[in-house]
């Protein structure tokens, strides 16, 4: 498995399902009225690192990342998950 595939699968498997699962906690303050401002700026800093993690997996498709970059991008994710844990 390459690289780029190891990352793919990364964030497809755990990456993706973790920020879908955090905006799901996150609307359901706001539709519960427990929401605050924080919460709509955390709604909108997921949304854009969803984003952001999507329009990767496009480069990924594209061959656009190299193997120097894809572990970099592994190790920043794994230090993330490490410090949310």
């Amino acid at each position: 498995m390459t690289l780029q595939e190891k990352l793919t699968n990364l964030i497809h498997n755990e990456v993706l399902p973790d920020i879908e699962d955090y905006l799901d906690e996150l609307f359901d303050l706001i539709a519960s009225k427990k929401g605050t401002k924080e919460t709509k700026e955390e709604v909108a800093y997921m949304q854009e690192m969803q984003t952001e993690f999507n329009e990767l997996l496009q480069e990924l498709e594209e061959g656009e990342i190299s193997d120097e970059e894809a572990q970099e991008i592994i190790d920043e994710i794994i230090d993330m998950k490490s410090l949310k844990e």
